[in-house]
């Protein structure tokens, strides 16, 4: 088929239950393929990594020339260029605990064991279970309002707003604004303005919480702006919850059509650190991430224009057989595993040890459970979603 048509098909619907054959006709048919809509598609581990580390590469969206790049609001810093994605991360870390030290996330473990076992009491015989609903979904929710500090019955009001937010951040050919991005930008400012007004509930009266934190930053240097906390506050609550809820539920299913994997698991449950990083590998969370080049770009040949689309497939990356040797088998005991679950360079996720963590969490209290179920459905319902790639249900018969 048209290898100018791989983005569309990628991103098609009917491709989510299993895009990797189109990941192997992308990478077949170069390192860059151009597409029908002008953007670049590129999904070779090695020129991904090197991308990604590349100081000419942008990931803010208003340095593009498509126009839906023409975003009306500043980006969260996960969007931003340095020094300003620098300054504002540093900032949005502060409250995590001192430089280089995971102490709030590591104060989470015990609450995130707790958390976990209180879902683990939908898991008896007999029953059917929504991986998702019943545990994958509330699991990280749960942990990332206790660290925000925004309060579990307004979920159903923050999860319409994620939900319009994470649809208009979604890979899509073509270059026209439509109603979906119309429709994140309005909840984008109404979940914005909800965290900023709790943040400001807090001031001088602060809580142990993020928001609190914020609020009551003592250095006016230091201090974010009333647009900046409202930006870095909806990616945190986001970012905290919609890849972690991918991850679980994408490793529940992988260990359930692999039962010898699931029963070495079981046996040997000190292989589960490293089969979170095989999964992160295997079956991430997040397929792919646009960047913009500062300037004309000789890629493997290839002019690339400054202001151009350029869309890592970083999910065919991490099953590139000129990195890793058999890309396409799940194996927990790989020896090498340097993936891009969690992206990599200056964007690398920042909220990938709390992932981790919640991730080892879930699947050690799951997998016990899992040898006696089997799914519901196979392949299960998808999310819409092409760029954060997970099933919208995962049914299983205990």
């Amino acid at each position: 088929m048209d290898s100018a048509t791989l983005l569309a098909r990628i991103t098609d619907h009917a491709s989510r239950p299993d895009p990797y054959p189109l990941y192997e006709e992308l990478r077949e048919a170069g390192p860059v393929v151009r597409q029908a809509d002008g953007s670049y598609l590129i999904g070779t581990y090695h020129h991904i990594a090197a991308l990604l580390h590349d100081p000419r590469m942008s990931a803010d969206p208003r340095t593009g020339t498509r126009s839906r790049s023409e975003v009306p609001h500043k980006p969260p810093f996960l969007r931003l260029d340095d020094p300003e994605h620098h300054r504002l991360r540093t900032l949005a870390m502060r409250p995590f605990g001192p430089p280089h030290s995971p102490r709030r996330v590591d104060g989470m473990r015990g609450e995130i064991d707790r958390i976990t076992k209180d879902l683990m009491t939908c898991f008896e015989a007999g029953r059917q279970v929504d991986i998702v609903d019943d545990f994958a979904y509330p699991l990280p929710v749960t942990v990332i309002c206790r660290l925000l500090g925004v309060p579990r019955e307004d979920e159903p009001l923050f999860r319409a707003w994620s939900d319009a937010i994470v649809a208009s951040a979604d890979v899509r050919p073509g270059d026209d604004a439509t109603e979906t991005d119309k429709a994140g930008d309005q909840a984008r400012m109404e979940m914005g303005g909800y965290l900023v007004n709790l943040a400001e509930q807090r001031r001088g009266d602060p809580s142990d919480d993020m928001l609190s934190a914020f609020a009551n930053e003592p250095d006016p240097a230091l201090r974010l702006t009333r647009e900046e906390l409202a930006e870095t506050a909806v990616l945190l609550l986001i970012a905290g919850h919609e890849t972690t809820v991918n991850l679980i539920t994408n490793g529940v299913l992988t260990l359930l059509r692999r039962p010898e994997q699931l029963d070495l698991l079981r046996r040997e449950p000190e292989l589960l650190p490293h089969a979170v990083e095989e999964l992160l590998r295997y079956e991430p969370p997040v397929h792919m991430r646009e960047r913009i080049p500062h300037v004309d770009l000789d890629v493997a040949g290839t002019t690339i224009p400054q202001g151009g689309s350029v869309i890592l497939a970083l999910a065919s990356g991490n099953r590139d057989p000129k990195r890793f040797h058999e890309p396409d088998r799940f194996d927990p005991t790989r020896p090498d595993i340097e993936h891009f679950g969690f992206g990599s360079g200056i964007h690398l996720c920042y909220g990938a040890p709390l992932a981790r963590l919640e991730a080892q969490a879930a699947l050690g209290a799951l997998i016990p459970h899992l040898g006696s179920a089997g799914l519901v459905q196979d392949p299960p319902p998808y999310r819409e979603n092409a760029m954060l790639r997970g099933p919208r249900h995962l049914t299983v018969q205990l």
